[in-house]
């Protein structure tokens, strides 16, 4: 498995550290272009949709609505990265309200102790949010029981949705096609790296939107 992501951590002849900055300068140009047709894949499919989809969060935002995201692993750090991304924006940019459920340990702890793992995001939906809030959820499968889970109680309690997904979407969108997600985009790869890094891009560019639609006139 190491072999075939970091082909350069693998023994090379002893005295060539010419084949091994060969091995790192390709994998880097590989891995590169890979992200590059992926990002350009995903505006080409969902630029329509991105900015439909941002029209609709502005629109809760500016109704008093608030922003929940939630994930696990590698998603749960990019859910607490794009919530502190709403609530922290810089200057020149209008700061908004957001929350990421990992954030909240003795909660999360708590609920997967006592209760179960899988209703760690819509125990805490169902508690906090009200109608006319956004859900964002993560998953680089498309799969995660409790991240669908979330979406059915967003969905429950009036919340717009929006999920994130990789591979060819999986459960999610499976979901949507049945209404039960708002909003979904899917990074088409079979790359945890790439996916990963492709929603980075693709909620980096649903924020900007989010922010052009609430500017001023």
């Amino acid at each position: 498995m190491t072999a075939a992501l970091y082909p350069f951590l693998e023994p090379t002849p002893r005295g060539d550290p010419a084949a091994l900055l060969a091995d790192v300068t390709r994998s880097t140009r590989e891995k590169i272009e890979e992200i590059g047709r992926l990002r350009a894949e995903v505006v080409a499919a969902d630029d329509a949709r991105l900015a439909s989809c941002a029209t609709a969060v502005a629109a809760r935002f500016a109704a008093g609505g608030r922003l929940f995201t939630f994930g696990n692993g590698g998603s749960s750090t990019d859910a607490a990265a794009l919530a502190a991304l709403f609530v922290d924006p810089g200057p020149g940019h209008r700061p908004l309200p957001a929350s990421a459920l990992t954030d909240d340990v003795a909660t999360l702890t708590a609920l997967a102790n006592d209760v179960g793992f899988e209703v760690v995001f819509s125990r805490q939906l169902a508690a906090a949010t009200r109608p006319g809030d956004v859900a964002v959820g993560l998953s680089t499968s498309g799969g995660s029981a409790n991240v669908l889970r979330g979406f059915a109680a967003a969905r429950e309690r009036g919340l717009l949705s929006v999920g994130l997904a990789g591979y060819a979407g999986g459960a999610m969108a499976e979901a949507a096609a049945r209404g039960e997600i708002d909003h979904l985009f899917v990074m088409a790869s079979s790359s945890v790296h790439r996916i990963q890094e492709a929603q980075t891009t693709t909620y980096h560019v649903l924020w900007e939107l989010v922010q052009h639609a609430l500017a001023p006139p």
